[in-house]
C-alpha cells in the first residue's frame, strides 16, 4: 500500500503543480474537488427538474418525449439534457479522483476514516442514480442495461418471481413500473444529500463551492461540449430484438460488459468485495496516532480561538468544571483529533516570552509541547555558525523537509502542521536574534495536510485572524514558502534570495547587541 500511495502521491504533486501554474492555486482543479463534486450536483439537479417537466413516464411515450426535448426544443432542451448528462460524468470523475488523492496522501485514516467510510455509498448512490436516469431514456440502450440490471437482481433470492420476465415482452412491461424508476431516480439523488451532509460532519468549514472563476470555467467548458458534441439517443427500445450496437457511458455503465463477460453471482462477489475493501481501507494496517491535544485549565480562558481553528471539529466549548471565574472551557475529543498542533497556535497564552512561569498553554500537543519548540529553535540557533545572514527554517512534516535546506548558516525546525507556530515565536526569534530572518515552510497551497494550516498562518501573519503577528515584527525579515517535497529546487532558489535580501538589510537592533555581546565575550 505504502508503495502504490508514493506512486500516486508523485503523480498528484507533479500534476497539481503543473495546475497551479495553468490556473493558480485557488482555482487549482485537484484543490477543489470535493467542491466541483458538490457544483455538479447542483447543475444535475436543475437540469433534471427541467427534463421531468417535459418528461412522460409511460412505456409509449418516454422515448418520444425525450426525442422531442433533444430534437425539437434542441436550442434549450437539447442543451438542458447535455449539462445533464456532461454534469453527471463530471460528478463521477471529481469524486474518484478525490478519493484517489485522498488515498495518496494518506488522509483517509485515524480521525479522518469518517469522511473516507461515508464517502464510499455517496459512490455508490451517484453511479446508481446516473444507471436510473439511462434506464428512463427507454432506448436500445436502456433496454439493454434494463435487461442486464433485472438478470443480476434475479440472483437474489428476495424477489417472488423473476423481475427480468417484465422485459420478455412489450406486453408485460406496464406504466407502473416506469412510476417506480421515475421515483428511484428522484428519490436516490436525495438520500445521497443527505449522506454528503453527513460525510461533512466532521469536518470544520468544508469547501462545498468552488471559486467563482473555476465553477464559470467548468461551467462554460460544459457549454461547449453540450453544443459541440450533444447528448443523444439511441433507437427506440424493441424487446422483440437485441440491441447491437450501443454507445456506453464508461462512467456510469463500465460494469456492465462485466455481465457479459461472468454470471450475476460472479459480478455480485466483486461488487460486494471492492465495497467492503474500500470501506475498510482506514484499518489496513490502522494509522498509528500521535496523542491528542490537551488542555491546561489553569492557562484556558474560554476563549474559543481553538475550536474556531481546528479543521476537524475535534474541539469544543463546554461548562467550566474547575471553578475558575471562566464561563466555558476548551474539551478535546480524542477520536477526532489529528494531532495537527493548530489549536496550540491558535492559543493566546502560547508566548515564549514567557520566563517567570513555564510555557504550559491552554491547549497543547503532550508529545511535543510548545516549550520543546522553543528549546529546539533555541538549539537550531546556537547551532549556526556560518557567514551571515542566519536563517530559521520552520518546516512542515508533510511539505518539503526542511532538513533538506541545512546548513551551517541555516537551521531547520519541524512541526505536525506550519499552523502550530504561534506568532508570538516569529517576534521572538527575530528580536532575540536567533536568526537575521525565519522562513515559513508549509504544505503547498491548497494541499494542506491538516486543511487550513497555511490559511491560518497567512491570515495571523496578515493581522486577520488571532492570534495575529504585532505590528513591531519586521516583516521583511519573514519569508513564506507553500511548497511539495518535488519543490526543492525551487525552494532553494527562495531561499537564496531571502537571504540575499536579508543581507541587504541594516542589522536590527537585537542582532547588533548579540554581536557585540558575542565579541566582548
Amino acid at each position: 500500500m505504502s508503495r502504490l500511495q508514493a506512486m500516486l502521491r508523485f503523480g498528484f504533486t507533479h500534476l497539481e503543480g503543473w495546475l497551479d501554474r495553468a490556473f493558480g492555486a485557488a482555482w487549482n482543479p485537484l484543490a477543489n474537488l470535493g467542491a466541483l463534486g458538490f457544483f455538479f450536483y447542483w447543475i444535475v439537479a436543475a437540469t433534471g427538474i427541467y427534463i421531468y417537466a417535459f418528461f412522460d413516464t409511460s412505456t409509449t411515450e418516454a422515448f418520444r418525449s425525450v426525442e422531442a426535448l433533444t430534437h425539437v426544443q434542441w436550442y434549450f432542451g437539447g442543451i438542458m439534457r447535455s449539462l445533464h448528462r456532461y454534469a453527471s460524468d463530471g460528478m463521477v470523475l471529481v469524486l474518484v479522483l478525490h478519493a484517489v488523492r485522498e488515498l495518496a496522501f494518506d488522509r483517509y485514516r485515524g480521525a479522518r476514516w469518517f469522511s473516507w467510510l461515508t464517502g464510499v455509498p455517496i459512490l455508490w448512490l451517484v453511479i446508481l442514480s446516473g444507471i436510473t436516469g439511462y434506464w428512463l431514456v427507454w432506448d436500445q440502450l436502456a433496454q439493454y442495461i434494463a435487461e442486464r440490471s433485472t438478470e443480476w437482481l434475479d440472483w437474489l433470492p428476495i424477489f417472488g418471481e423473476p423481475i427480468a420476465r417484465n422485459f420478455l415482452s412489450t406486453e408485460r412491461l406496464s406504466d407502473r413500473f416506469f412510476t417506480l424508476l421515475v421515483f428511484l431516480h428522484i428519490a436516490i439523488p436525495l438520500i445521497l444529500l443527505l449522506v454528503l451532509w453527513i460525510h461533512l460532519q466532521r469536518v470544520s468549514r468544508p469547501k462545498i463551492n468552488p471559486p467563482r472563476g473555476l465553477a464559470f470555467g467548468t461551467f462554460a467548458s460544459l457549454m461547449v461540449l453540450s453544443l459541440v458534441k450533444p447528448a443523444l439517443s439511441h433507437g427506440p427500445a424493441d424487446l422483440a430484438a437485441v440491441p447491437a450496437v450501443l454507445h456506453f457511458d464508461w462512467f456510469y455503465l463500465g460494469a456492465y460488459p462485466f455481465l457479459d463477460l461472468f454470471s450475476a453471482g460472479e459480478v455480485w462477489g466483486a461488487g460486494v468485495t471492492l465495497t467492503v475493501i474500500m470501506a475498510a481501507l482506514p484499518w489496513l494496517p490502522p494509522l498509528r496516532r500521535a496523542p491528542a491535544a490537551e488542555v491546561d485549565l489553569a492557562n484556558c480562558n474560554g476563549c474559543r480561538r481553538c475550536a474556531d481553528d481546528c479543521p476537524f471539529n475535534a474541539i469544543t466549548m463546554g461548562p467550566r468544571t474547575d471553578g475558575r471565574p471562566f464561563e466555558q472551557q476548551a474539551v478535546v475529543r480524542p477520536s477526532l483529533c489529528v494531532s495537527c498542533g493548530i489549536c496550540a497556535g491558535a492559543c493566546p497564552t502560547s508566548t515564549p516570552f514567557r520566563r517567570a512561569s513555564a510555557l504550559v498553554p491552554g491547549i497543547d500537543l503532550p508529545h511535543l509541547p510548545l516549550r520543546e519548540v522553543r528549546t529546539r529553535m533555541e538549539q537550531a540557533s546556537a547551532a549556526l555558525a556560518g557567514p551571515r545572514p542566519h536563517v530559521l527554517i520552520i518546516g512542515c512534516d508533510h511539505g518539503l523537509k526542511a532538513a533538506r535546506l541545512a546548513s551551517e548558516s541555516v537551521g531547520v525546525l519541524d512541526l505536525p502542521c506550519i499552523g502550530m507556530l504561534p506568532p508570538s515565536f516569529l517576534d521572538y526569534a527575530i528580536s532575540r536574534a536567533l536568526a537575521d530572518g525565519v522562513m515559513l515552510m508549509g504544505c503547498r497551497e491548497g494541499e494542506c495536510h491538516a486543511r487550513l494550516g497555511v490559511e491560518w498562518t497567512e491570515g495571523r501573519l496578515a493581522g486577520t485572524r488571532d492570534p495575529h503577528l504585532r505590528r513591531r515584527v519586521p516583516r521583511e525579515r519573514i519569508e513564506t514558502v507553500w511548497a511539495a517535497p518535488v519543490d526543492e529546487r525551487n525552494v532553494a532558489a527562495r531561499l537564496a534570495r531571502f537571504r540575499g535580501k536579508l543581507a541587504a538589510l541594516p542589522a536590527s537592533s537585537a542582532a547588533t547587541r548579540s554581536i557585540v555581546g558575542s565579541r566582548a565575550s
